[in-house]
C-alpha cells in the first residue's frame, strides 16, 4: 500500500478512487490533482512507479490542508461557533442537526437514535381478565 500524505492507499483500485481515501480529497479535486501531475486515472494505484508517487506526495503537501491539518481546522472552526455562542455552535454542543433540517422526525444518527415518542418504549397494556 503506498502511503501519500501520511494514509495508506490501496493498491487494488484505481488512482482516482484510491486517493479519495485522503482526508480532504474527494472525486473532484482527485481528478485536478491527477490532471496537474500528468497521471492517467485508469492507472492502478499499485502500479505506480516511485517518481509518480513522489510526484502526487509534492503537489499534494504543498498545495492542499489536508488530514491532520484540515481535521485541526474544522475543530477549531466548531469550537470557535462554542465560545461565541452562535446558534451553530449551540447546536453542536447540544448534539442535534447544525444546518437547519427538522428535528420532529429523523437526525436518528445525530441524537444517537433516541426514541422519544409516545409510543416507543410504552408497557404493553394489561390484558382484560
Amino acid at each position: 500500500m503506498p502511503r501519500i500524505a501520511g494514509a495508506s492507499i490501496p493498491e487494488n483500485k484505481r488512482i482516482v478512487i484510491a486517493l479519495t481515501y485522503i482526508y480532504g480529497i474527494g472525486n473532484t479535486l482527485s481528478k485536478k490533482i491527477l490532471k496537474e501531475v500528468k497521471i492517467s486515472e485508469d492507472k492502478k494505484a499499485g502500479e505506480l512507479d516511485q517518481k509518480e508517487i513522489n510526484d502526487l506526495k509534492e503537489v499534494i503537501e504543498k498545495n492542499y490542508k489536508i488530514e491532520g491539518d484540515l481535521r485541526r481546522q474544522v475543530m477549531i472552526n466548531i469550537k470557535r461557533l462554542k465560545d461565541v455562542g452562535a446558534w451553530r455552535g449551540l447546536r453542536h454542543i447540544k448534539g442535534l442537526p447544525v444546518r437547519g433540517q427538522r428535528t420532529k422526525t429523523n437526525t436518528r444518527t445525530v441524537r444517537g437514535n433516541v426514541r422519544k415518542t409516545m409510543g416507543s418504549g410504552r408497557k404493553p397494556s394489561a390484558s382484560p381478565t
